[in-house]
């Protein structure tokens, strides 16, 4: 059975899309861009402050679904601009201390309000 997962400590969806949902032993968490769930605004600054606000939204999504940061199996990374990759890199790591997921990390063009980062990622449930 399809569960949608929402939460108030990640930003609300800004499209017709759910933050993620769980299906079959998995979360699908959608991409989510560095924006503050307690006040709505865009973090903005380095590459990394950026993605040090994704990588808690994305936490608090699996939460929510009674997963978390250490079950997640692989992510996407959306970068603004590769030259980021090192420093996006860095913070990254720090969110997966163990086990690190298999990962894709490309470069775009352009990512919803400007941003420079934007991360989806799929986690075992629970």
């Amino acid at each position: 059975m399809l569960e949608v997962i929402t939460t108030d400590q990640a930003p609300k969806a800004i499209g017709p899309y759910s933050q993620a949902v769980k299906y079959n032993g998995l979360v699908y968490v959608s991409g989510q861009i560095p924006i503050n769930p307690r006040n709505g605004q865009l973090v903005g600054g380095s590459v990394a402050e950026q993605t040090r606000q994704v990588m808690m939204n994305l936490s608090a999504i699996l939460k929510e679904s009674g997963s978390g940061l250490d079950r997640v199996l692989k992510t996407t990374v959306y970068l603004r601009d590769m030259r980021e990759f090192d420093e996006m890199n860095q913070v990254y790591g720090d969110f997966f201390p163990g086990p690190k997921p298999a990962r894709a990390t490309v470069e775009v063009a352009r990512l919803p309000k400007d941003v420079s980062i934007e991360i989806e990622a799929v986690a075992a449930a629970t």
